[in-house]
């Protein structure tokens, strides 16, 4: 039998001998009802109440139907949800929930002004394109484009948040990794160049994370070293942390790309620690002659890769300005020999070589796969308007939507089976719940799917959720 259908009906193979007959008839309902769990992230962390006052709303307020956090909530709630394209919104809007999510009165958009608009609770793609394409200098005489980002308001919140989720103790120490990874680009936007280690055009954006939280995410051109503008960022930050922390110890981590001179002194002279990988030239191999040597005769004997570890001072001829301690591992593989360098602040007292590589450096690779949620998942690298500007704000709202997911997996989903899921695992077994909404002059009724696999996880979440304290 083949299949046949119109706008109204889809009709597929029976079922032994009942038709099978499909409409979009059910009323209001949503896909996404797991999201009403982000929105108690929200009520308790503040995360987007905060975010939503870095912009200066420059609208004449008797003509705004949609606030400035109304805007951001429900930008940000729709890259949580798996929705990168601000066209998704056109449908998005039909949604009562994304009006719940954004706090409207009125989830439903019956009484819009527009007999267009009504239906539609939250705002458009044009809406939503306005906010992100508003010029730094506009005010209130620019035509449509008046919500102005403040990127230095936004870069301390990050911090902040940071700062607000440990108000009890903070982490000792306080380690700052560090990375630079490449955002593709497919057309002619601003500060977009060629990379040759990448293969590609791209950006060049700088990642900042304290364990699971982002500290910063600035969006770059290519054309620059991976550590440009690095020692900067980590004043700010370090800053802000020693204003509320005065004593905690801070170590910075990262990869040879950020071993610099600039930076290492720069640390030294304001107390902070470092852990950097070092690139490995004949000089430094010629140091480990002997190490690499006795590796590779123990591998010939057994067939098994051997590595050891020395440490030794070391002081490039030009670029550095003193002499640093450099851990190494000489190393014999299958593939031959693997010799591996890090320089470090840290005495010996504090930390020997082998843990020092092994534990602590090593453990920098985590925080690639926090990059790769926020790329992949939260669609950091829709980096896709002509200016460098919006982009950035585009970054800014993926990192802010990584700041409410990696909430939930702390507030929430602490202490079950999913309290390392990865972003993606998060929005497909907890937030993607198919639920009808009815409206009432006193509730809002969700009815969640009674088959749902994540009933039990998403009742554990919620209890989570209600033992944390309210923010508001």
């Amino acid at each position: 039998m083949s299949t046949e259908c119109t706008q109204e009906r889809f009709d597929f193979h029976p079922l032994n001998r009942r038709d099978v007959v499909a409409r979009f008839d059910g009323g209001e309902i949503t896909s996404d009802a797991g999201a009403l769990l982000l929105r108690e992230v929200e009520r308790r962390t503040g995360i987007l109440r905060q975010l939503s006052t870095c912009f200066t709303d420059h609208r004449r307020p008797d003509l705004i139907e949609h606030s400035v956090f109304e805007l951001v909530a429900q930008r940000i709630y729709g890259l949580a949800l798996g929705y990168e394209d601000l066209n998704d919104h056109d449908r998005l809007r039909h949604d009562p929930l994304m009006g719940l999510l954004a706090g409207k009165s009125d989830p439903l958009g019956a009484d819009r002004r527009c007999e267009k608009d009504r239906g539609c609770a939250v705002a458009g793609k044009s809406t939503l394109n306005r906010l992100e394409l508003s010029p730094a200098g506009a005010d209130a005489r620019a035509r449509y484009k008046k919500i102005v980002m403040d990127e230095e308001a936004i870069d301390d919140l990050l911090v902040d948040l940071f700062l607000q989720a440990h108000r009890t103790k903070p982490p000792e120490p306080i380690v700052l990794d560090l990375d630079a990874t490449d955002d593709p680009v497919h057309g002619n936007q601003e500060g977009r160049f060629f990379h040759g280690y990448f293969g590609n055009y791209c950006y060049l954006p700088l990642y900042i994370f304290s364990g699971e939280f982002l500290l910063c995410a600035r969006l770059r051109p290519s054309n620059i070293d991976a550590s440009y503008g690095a020692k900067e960022e980590l004043e700010r930050i370090v800053r802000r942390i020693r204003a509320t922390w005065p004593t905690v110890p801070i170590v910075i981590r990262g990869d040879s790309g950020f071993c610099r001179d600039e930076i290492m002194t720069w640390c030294e002279e304001n107390g902070v620690d470092y852990v950097l990988g070092l690139a490995k030239n004949a000089r430094l191999v010629r140091a480990i002659g002997g190490e690499l040597h006795r590796v590779q005769a123990v591998f010939e004997q057994t067939g098994q890769a051997s590595r050891i570890f020395s440490e030794f001072f070391y002081r490039t001829k030009k670029s550095w300005s003193a002499s640093r301690r450099v851990v190494a591992k000489a190393e014999h593989l299958s593939k031959g020999s693997n010799p591996r360098f890090v320089v470090t602040s840290l005495p010996r007292e504090a930390m020997e070589g082998r843990p020092l590589y092994e534990d602590f450096y090593c453990a920098r690779g985590e925080m690639e796969n926090r990059i790769k949620e926020q790329q992949l998942a939260l669609f950091a690298d829709r980096t896709s308007t002509a200016h460098l500007r919006s982009n950035q704000l585009r970054l800014y709202l993926s990192s802010f939507a990584y700041g409410l997911m990696q909430a939930l997996r702390r507030l929430g989903l602490a202490g079950t089976e999913m309290a390392k899921a990865q972003c993606q695992t998060i929005r497909l077994k907890l937030l993607k719940i198919g639920a009808q909404i009815r409206i009432t002059v006193r509730k809002v009724w969700i009815s969640l799917s009674t088959g749902h696999p994540g009933a039990a996880l998403f009742e554990a979440v919620y209890r989570n959720l209600q033992a944390a304290a309210l923010r508001c």
